[in-house]
């Protein structure tokens, strides 16, 4: 069973470069994705999704400013920039672009990770309110993509994390079978209710303490499912939705 990790697309055309990068994010527990030109790179960016860009602007095809300018277009993915070029005017032009942060070679390994983090951070907290989503027992760190129950870490597959954490930042809401399977699987596969209903017995199986007698995930029948929200919770969604 695989984890679901945070991908990194290394956008470079040295290998060596890449090469080295993979070593240290690959330490750090990193997915690793790669690409050696400005046009693949706009393309492996909308089909495999990644937590996060390290771009060098200094590609084959085309200048990594115009990179982030077409993925700014549909994408707030973050992005670093790693380059040799280290003129203000460079660094303002990619940033104004749409990068996220600006980081001259050659670097420190660790200041790029924390680097990295600290952009992962800022992105979780701007797409969800906050860094980390609690529903009574459950914790999901979207940071680090881990789930905790009761405090333990308990270990999900990468569908099952994005089913969760679906049910999880809609917790109280009635969802259609259409709307979750659109979002976790995407539209092509907006009527497969069978990968849905065994996703959510998975689920059940790790989270509830009578899978049979579900009280978390509960079955809205010929609807969908709700995932029901802790008092706590259902306060700060009413809070949230009164502001």
């Amino acid at each position: 069973m695989h984890e679901k990790k945070n991908t990194i697309l290394i956008v470079d055309d040295e290998a060596q470069i890449r090469k080295m990068l993979n070593i240290f994010l690959d330490v750090s527990d990193f997915k690793i994705e790669e690409s050696d030109s400005g046009k693949q790179a706009i393309r492996m960016s909308g089909s495999i999704k990644p937590d996060l860009i390290l771009l060098d602007l200094g590609l084959p095809d085309m200048d990594g400013k115009e990179v982030i300018s077409q993925i700014r277009q549909w994408s707030q993915v973050p992005i670093i920039v790693l380059s040799v070029r280290m003129m203000d005017e460079e660094v303002v032009a990619a940033l104004n672009a749409g990068a996220d942060d600006y980081v001259i070679k050659p670097f420190n390994a660790e200041v790029l990770i924390a680097r990295i983090w600290a952009n992962l951070r800022k992105a979780k907290v701007k797409e969800a309110g906050e860094p980390e989503l609690v529903n009574g027992k459950i914790k999901m760190d979207l940071i680090r993509h881990e789930v905790y129950l009761n405090g333990d870490k308990t270990l999900l597959t990468p569908k099952e994390y994005e089913l969760l954490r679906f049910f999880m930042l809609n917790r109280g809401r009635m969802l259609t079978h259409r709307q979750i399977l659109a979002e976790v699987w995407g539209t092509a596969h907006s009527h497969d209710t069978q990968y849905l209903r065994v996703y959510v017995g998975q689920i059940r199986e790790k989270l509830e303490g009578d899978p049979s007698n579900p009280k978390l995930i509960v079955t809205e029948p010929g609807v969908g499912y709700r995932m029901e929200a802790s008092e706590a919770a259902a306060a700060a969604v009413a809070a949230s939705a009164s502001a």
